[in-house]
């Protein structure tokens, strides 16, 4: 039985872990997305990723065979640009990947009198200095503002830290609360709605991130698909509080499910 076909009307779709992992494409996944939009279905690409600008970003979808038009995705990062673009005269301190910098040109800069701090993606780059030099913006009253609040993610090397911990680690120094403009935020998942016209009930998201897709795909009032690909782990989603409404072995099951 096609228990979605009925129900939603647009989808989202997390990127690394539910279409690709690193570089290589899960297996069945673009042909999922391929049936999914020929079938006229609405679709948005969803990413936390702050390592990739948004034209990179669309280029490593095209790269991988999946048809994605740039105005279907919708990053963290280009969230991030739109609360920014709101803000009288705002300087910051980018903590991002250069790729990404780029698409924050508009915006000035100081490592030292920035009163808004943006935290992405920056590897090794993370050291005692800089989280210091961040803790002492904040102490002056700088706003932190983090791309996500991820706890790990799937590489093509295994589970890696994400930046979720520093995050915190600058919050309890600091005694700030970051504001998050990636998924969870609600606020993310309205601007996706919003793009394609759609209320909560009408959408899903499919993600392989219990906490973030999920979680905050529901509590937006989305319904929740967790697929088992990726970051997926039985032990870490059994001892969750949260209760998908759909659990799908692969996005390869997609479309089916949505009678495409």
């Amino acid at each position: 039985m096609n228990i979605l076909s009925s129900t939603i009307k647009g989808m989202l779709f997390d990127l690394d872990g539910v279409l690709y992992v690193g570089s290589t494409a899960v297996e069945g996944a673009v042909e999922a997305v391929r049936r999914i939009h020929a079938s006229g279905l609405p679709c948005r690409f969803v990413t936390n990723t702050s390592t990739l600008s948004l034209a990179s970003l669309q280029q490593k979808m095209l790269a991988l065979g999946f048809p994605i038009a740039r105005d279907e995705i919708i990053s963290a990062p280009q969230a991030t640009l739109l609360y920014l673009k709101r803000q009288q005269n705002p300087v910051c301190r980018l903590l991002l990947a250069e790729d990404v910098k780029q698409d924050f040109k508009r915006f000035r800069q100081s490592d030292t009198e920035a009163n808004y701090i943006v935290v992405g993606d920056i590897g090794d780059a993370w050291s005692y200095p800089l989280l210091n030099e961040v803790f002492n913006c904040l102490m002056q009253g700088a706003k932190l503002i983090a791309i996500h609040k991820n706890r790990f993610w799937q590489t093509e090397h295994g589970l890696q830290m994400d930046i979720g911990g520093f995050i915190a680690g600058l919050e309890y120094a600091s005694g700030s609360t970051a504001m998050i403009i990636g998924k969870p935020s609600a606020d993310f998942f309205q601007i996706a709605l919003d793009d394609m016209g759609l209320q909560a009930h009408e959408a899903a998201i499919i993600g392989d991130d219990i906490d973030v897709d999920v979680g905050g795909g529901q509590r937006a009032g989305l319904k929740g698909i967790l697929v088992k690909t990726g970051k997926y782990r039985q032990a870490y989603a059994g001892s969750s509080a949260i209760k998908p409404d759909l659990v799908i072995d692969s996005i390869r099951d997609l479309p089916g499910l949505l009678g495409c």
